[in-house]
Order: structure tokens, then sequence, then C-alpha cells
């Protein structure tokens, strides 16, 4: 196709993409040439795939595969709808009573995304005189949400406590609900959020409590479930959201609490009232995932085996794994510090070229100077593939003076 003249009209977005190439920190999108796997082929290349989110090996696990099948021929490929019109069929609640049985909380209402769930249910609970506590490191989805829901953002220090307290207090005496939210695993230095402080100080000023365990799902807890397990909060948390997209192996979103939270979310959640909800193989496959959660914990257990063993081999070859406040990282998502934003996508796509998928981050998804690598481990690779990463990641560096 023949690329048309620029217009005048979009000659900004043009200078913003011509700085990201002056920066070195511009990209390209790498095509997946096959299924999500430990080894696979990305722009027809054979790679170690240390960049994907399917913790667990489930994306393109068998049973699912067949329950994905199955719900095709028995319902079809969509479902027609929004959900409050014609769209809510059968399997849609058995998910969702799957997963409030599974996070052991009344009710589960599933959306589109993550996103959406998080962007959706901060939005619609909160309004203009109530006020949103918010980690300064939380997701994206959380931050839009607070800012479509006009309520008042007051942010805290990464995993502070004491200074969300410290604003707690100043909010004491002031009318409007107060919300505090927090990733349970922050997807970009890989540490665990404070919730069991977090949950405590909630409880003492009257606050509602919200996680989102996007990456704790399928990691920690029980059988994977999640941030509010690892920490025995149940029941201290009024809001869980969780993906379907990440260790679950599919897509969507989720969010946990009492009848009355996921009753009103029907009624409020801009998302759910105006999204065809999912086809009905995506909410089979997902009911067979959280069948696997509890029939095969090997999995999580393979999965904290291969990180630990990735981990400790990068920190002896001295690569600087810590984030932003911690000195390493507490779960599988592993950031390699680069710093200079062209320096850590230059690694990446050096590392690309001698078969190893590792995703390049910079401004503005981290903070200026922190530029990393970010690679995650999944219960599937094997150690020899782990090995054979890390002799590449170990040899680009020291080639291009990331280590001595």
């Amino acid at each position: 196709m023949t690329q048309a003249p620029p217009r005048p009209q979009l000659a900004h977005l043009t200078a913003v993409l011509n700085d990201l190439r002056a920066k070195g920190t511009h990209f390209t999108l790498r095509v997946l040439d096959d299924q999500q796997a430990p080894v696979c082929h990305y722009d027809g290349r054979e790679v170690i795939n240390l960049a994907s989110n399917n913790y667990l090996g489930l994306a393109n696990h068998p049973k699912l595969v067949e329950a994905a099948v199955a719900a095709t021929y028995a319902f079809g490929v969509g479902s027609g709808a929004v959900r409050t019109i014609a769209g809510t069929m059968r399997i849609h609640l058995e998910l969702e009573e799957k997963i409030a049985r599974f996070k052991n909380v009344e009710a589960c209402v599933v959306f589109q995304s993550g996103f959406a769930a998080n962007a959706g249910t901060v939005s619609a609970i909160l309004g203009k005189e109530d006020f949103i506590l918010s980690d300064e490191l939380n997701h994206a989805s959380i931050i839009d949400g607070a800012r479509l829901s006009r309520a008042t953002i007051k942010v805290f220090r990464h995993k502070d406590a004491a200074h969300c307290e410290q604003l707690l207090q100043e909010l004491e005496n002031t009318p409007g609900h107060k919300l505090v939210i927090t990733d349970g695993v922050f997807s970009m230095d890989g540490d665990i959020g404070p919730v069991d402080k977090l949950a405590a100080l909630a409880e003492k000023y009257g606050a509602i409590m919200m996680v989102d365990d996007a990456h704790a799902s399928g990691v920690l807890g029980r059988n994977g479930r999640g941030s509010v397990d690892h920490f025995g909060m149940h029941g201290k948390v009024d809001v869980q959201v969780g993906t379907l997209s990440k260790a679950i192996g599919a897509l969507g979103g989720y969010v946990c609490g009492t009848r009355d939270l996921i009753d009103y979310l029907y009624h409020r959640a801009r998302p759910f009232l105006f999204s065809t909800s999912h086809p009905p193989s995506v909410a089979a496959t997902c009911i067979e995932a959280f069948n696997i959660l509890e029939a095969e914990p090997e999995r999580i257990e393979r999965l904290w085996t291969n990180t630990r063993h990735f981990q400790g081999e990068l920190k002896r070859l001295g690569f600087n794994i810590g984030g932003v406040t911690t000195p390493a990282t507490e779960t599988p998502i592993t950031p390699i510090i680069i710093g200079d934003g062209r320096a850590a996508m230059e690694f990446s796509r050096a590392l690309f070229g001698e078969g190893v998928m590792a995703t390049g981050i910079a401004f503005p998804t981290v903070p200026e100077g922190k530029a990393r690598i970010r690679a995650i481990v999944t219960s599937e690779h094997t150690l020899a593939q782990l090995d054979r990463a890390l002799e590449t990641m170990e040899r680009v560096a020291k080639r291009m003076g990331i280590l001595q």
C-alpha cells in the first residue's frame, strides 16, 4: 500500500514519533508466528521467550483448547449483546461463580479486560466529593479510573504505608468516601504491595480497600489465589480485581467482593454496561484454567523454582534486578535495570538478534533513568532454556559494556 502524504492536522503525532526515534526508544511490534510458548517464533526467528505473562503455560494447555472448541460448537462464537440486554449466557455465570468460590468472596463480575475492570470499578464507586489514596506506581488502569471518577487523588510514596496513613489522617474529618488502592504485584518492578498494612489502615480510618491482583493471580497465595490470600487478609479487602489474561491464559478481568458491590457494578460500571460480553469459548477456557489451578499446584512450584534459579544467576553475573525502591524483585517479574532508555532498547534488540525475547521498557512506562529489560520466566521453561538465555544475556551485555 502506498503511504499517503502526511496531513498537517496530525503533524504533532509525527513530531512525537520522530522524537522517540531520536531518543532511541521508538519500537515496532513483534509478531508471534505460533503459540505463546517458552520457545517460539517472533518475526520468523526462533527465540527463548522471556516476555510473556503466560506464567503457568495455560495459554496453550490442551484442556483449555478442548474447552474452547467444545463451547464454540455448543454456544457459537459470540454472545451477541451486552450483559444487561441479551448477552448474559449461563457459562458467564458459571465462570463468575467459580471465581467467587476460588477467591472466597460472595460474588464476582467479569469484564472484557483487566484494564476495563479497574477503570470501570474505580470510576463507578466514587464521585467528585470522594478521595482516592493511590500508590505512586499503581497501574495505568487504576490511574485512569481515578481520573474518570473525578474524585480528589492523593498519591502516597511507593509501598509507604506510613505516608498513606499521614494522608488518611489529613482527610479524617473531611466528608466523602475514601478509597485506598494498591497493586498486589507491581508490573514493572515485580515487588509485592503491602496489602496487609494498607488493609489495616483502611479498616482503622473507615476507608474502602481495593487491590489489583493482575500479576498476583496464579502466582501468589494458595493455588494462586493472589495477594489477599498471601497475606491472609480475607474479609479485609473490599474490592479485589484480577485478570484472566495472564496466569489464567485467556482474556478478561474480574472484580470480586460482596453481592451488593457486584450488583452495583451491574448498574453503574460503564465497561460492563456498554461492551459486548465474552465469547462463550473464552468463558469455558477460563473455567478450565481455574480447575487446573486447583488440581495442579506443582505448576506454581515450578514457576517459583525457575524464578529463583534465573534471578539468582542474574545477580551472580552482576545484573541489577532491583526496582525503583527495592533492592530486588520479589516475584517472577524480573526488571534488569539498564538506566538509559536508548541503551535498554538497544540491549533488547541485540538480545532478540541472538535468540532471546526480552522486552525493553523506557519512559514514560517507567521513570527516567530507570529503563530496563523486563524478563518473566514461566513454569514451562526448562532450566536448560533459562541457562541458554542467561549465557546469551551475559555475552551480549559484556559486548555492549553493560557488564564488565
